[in-house]
């Protein structure tokens, strides 16, 4: 039998060992499932259940592992960072270290949770693999930093070799070869990240003839991002591209082959009409931007005829 003072010392062991409830800081909004505050409830649940049978061992559960090759929804598993490429002046492409020849089980345009911590305070924020679906030994995400960003802030910390905690992926959007006649692609910024898995699986599968219609929005011409990689899929046959630029406003300042696919200004209804009635094939959108471009690209397209069955929203 314990006394009393051995009964306040184990009781004090597991609140010690309760879980702590995340702030909402922690919760990066994009209705992924489970979602972080579902863990916790998974986990106190879990907490409960041990201390009313008085059996720590209910508590134990896998640890995150270096470069594991296999996701996981609901565990943050480490990753180390093998190379980050500045691409513009606030944002990186970074890449992270698999085994060697293992593969992500990751579909085209899913997104995983990144985990950070800043001044004593988890965050947690969603980002798009850009990497291609069959990357081998590595994958790639693209983050774009902010000034007041608390994940910014973390971000820029990181280097070659660090370690950076992911769980996933998440996303409902599940590309098929030949599902749709046309995608009519409308990215804003680093909104451009899940289309570019897509659009290369479509392009590096010889047997999917849907065509593709991909509109990049961005600031300035310096501020597009991957301009090689997407001067290369437009010379598929089945690939065209387009560019608006808010803050550009002549033509020839810009390269002889971006003059002739570019637009000045902002991406509204007249220009959405134009592409859609250009369109090869009846189109299916694909929207992903700033919850302002995705609020007025998804009015702008039914606007356009399109039915609320025929765009998805990232």
């Amino acid at each position: 039998m314990m006394d009393e003072r051995e009964e306040d010392a184990d009781e004090e062991a597991w609140l010690q060992l309760r879980p702590v409830e995340p702030l909402p800081s922690q919760c990066c909004g994009s209705g992924c499932s489970p979602c972080v505050f579902d863990l916790y409830h998974r986990e106190l649940a879990r907490w409960e259940a041990a201390r009313a049978s008085k059996d720590r061992s209910l508590l134990s559960g896998e640890e995150s592992q270096s470069c594991p090759s296999k996701l996981s929804p609901e565990t943050f598993l480490a990753f180390r960072i093998s190379a980050v490429d500045r691409l513009t002046e606030d944002t990186y492409c970074v890449r992270f270290a698999l085994p060697r020849n293992c593969q992500f089980s990751l579909r085209p345009g899913q997104h995983l949770i990144l985990r950070g911590k800043v001044d004593g305070l988890e965050i947690q924020r969603a980002y798009t693999p850009i990497s291609p679906a069959n990357a081998e030994g590595y994958f790639e995400v693209l983050i774009k930093c902010y000034p007041t960003g608390l994940m910014s802030q973390y971000v820029k910390s990181w280097g070659t070799g660090h370690t950076a905690f992911w769980r996933g992926p998440f996303g409902d959007f599940f590309y098929k070869a030949n599902q749709y006649g046309e995608l009519l692609m409308l990215a804003s910024g680093t909104g451009l990240a899940p289309m570019v898995p897509i659009l290369q699986s479509i392009t590096d599968n010889a047997e999917d003839e849907t065509f593709v219609t991909l509109v990049c929005c961005f600031k300035t011409f310096e501020g597009i991002y991957l301009k090689t990689f997407l001067q290369e899929q437009a010379r598929f046959w089945n690939v065209r591209t387009f560019f608006v630029l808010s803050q550009e406003n002549s033509l020839e300042k810009l390269p002889w082959s971006y003059r002739e696919k570019t637009c000045f200004g902002r991406l509204a209804q007249g220009l959405i009409e134009e592409l859609v009635g250009s369109c090869r094939r009846k189109p299916f959108a694909l929207v992903c931007g700033s919850a302002e471009f995705t609020k007025d690209m998804a009015r702008c397209l039914l606007c356009a005829g399109l039915a609320k069955d025929s765009y998805y929203l990232f």
